[in-house]
Formats: C-alpha cells, structure tokens, sequence
C-alpha cells in the first residue's frame, strides 16, 4: 500500500505553494492558474494558518458580491485543516477526502509542511495499485507467472 512519502518521491512538482493571508485572492488565483494547482496554503509570519481553494473562491467570494481584487485570502480561506502524515496511507487519504468532503490534504512532518496530497493524485494512485493488483491475479489464475 502507497504512502505519502512514496506519492511525493514520484511526483513531478515538489514545490508548495503558498500566499500570505494579507495578499489578494486575485494574486492566490494568479499563482493557482500559473501552477496549474487547485489550493495554496495561507501563510502569516511563516506560520501555516489555512488553506485556499478553488472551492474557497467559488463558494465565497463572487457568489457574495466579494472583489477578488479587494478581498484578502485570510477572508476566505479554510482555517481548519486535515492534515497526513508521511506515513499515511492512500486508503487512509482517501477515507479522510471522503468523510470531511475535501480535495486537498497537506502532508506534515515534524511540524513543517513537505507537500500537498489532492484528490486526483490518490484516486491515480489507488487505480494503478489495484490494476497491478488485478493484473497479478489475472496471470495468477492463467498460471503465465507474476509479470504485472
């Protein structure tokens, strides 16, 4: 079973993205369409304090008559997080994805921030484990060997 540790070390991007919470949403949407990501962590002092989304945007600003040029990104931002480790397993992010209805869910080891899991990048981890998974039981029953 993948972990997170194994998920960073194949990832392209190892860079985290983040914006202080002072900066506009419209910099945080900047940043998030340069990057091709869907959330950035919220910074203050150094400080992790929250993270913000796409989703952060879209529920919250616009719809109430919010500027992204005029709002701050800590006037939007998720303050509560779910966080994993690097020892957490993919079942284990996708069970927490599933029971608090997020996408994003920062990686934190020894109170530092070392990268970000999303959504598509555990349902791309779990679909190929389990189709190596049924590949092996596949040449398993044929009796052709292990080859995946």
């Amino acid at each position: 079973m993948a972990t997170t540790k194994q998920l960073l070390g194949s990832k392209g991007d190892s860079k985290n993205y983040s914006i202080a919470s002072t900066d506009t949403v419209l910099k945080a949407l900047d940043i998030m369409a340069e990057a091709n990501i869907s959330a950035v962590m919220v910074t203050e002092n150094e400080r992790i304090i929250g993270i913000f989304t796409e989703r952060d945007y879209s529920r919250k600003c616009e719809l109430n008559g919010l500027s992204a040029k005029n709002t701050t990104v800590r006037d939007l931002m998720t303050e509560q997080m779910m966080t994993v480790t690097t020892d957490t397993s993919m079942d284990q992010c996708m069970r927490l994805m599933n029971q608090y209805h997020i996408r994003h869910l920062p990686i934190i080891d020894n109170d530092t921030m070392i990268g970000m899991v999303s959504m598509r990048d555990v349902v791309d981890t779990l679909l190929s484990e389990r189709e190596s998974e049924i590949k092996g039981l596949e040449n398993y029953i044929l009796g052709s060997g292990f080859a995946t």
